[in-house]
């Protein structure tokens, strides 16, 4: 049960990242109101980092940002690592 609780939580947050993701770089090509860095690093630390990082290589937004590269990728192990204990 807590297995698919957490299948569950993952699955949606991934979902929630990408969007805001494509809506970020939709938003910064039509001059839009853009998301907050603040909020998308907070979306990966609760859990998108994987889904982030595959839809930020895929549209290529936000690629050169080492805040992003860089802990993206430390939250994603994170989350492995602790899916794993």
């Amino acid at each position: 049960m807590v297995l698919y609780l957490i299948f569950i939580y993952i699955a949606v947050l991934w979902i929630i990242s990408a969007f805001v993701t494509v809506y970020d770089k939709i938003a910064a090509k039509r001059d839009w109101q853009r998301t907050p860095e603040k909020v998308l690093l907070w979306l990966g630390a609760l859990g998108g980092a994987g889904m982030m990082l595959f839809v930020m290589k895929v549209i290529h937004h936000k690629t050169r940002k080492n805040k992003f590269m860089i802990t993206l990728p430390i939250f994603l192990v994170v989350h492995i690592l602790l899916v794993a204990l």
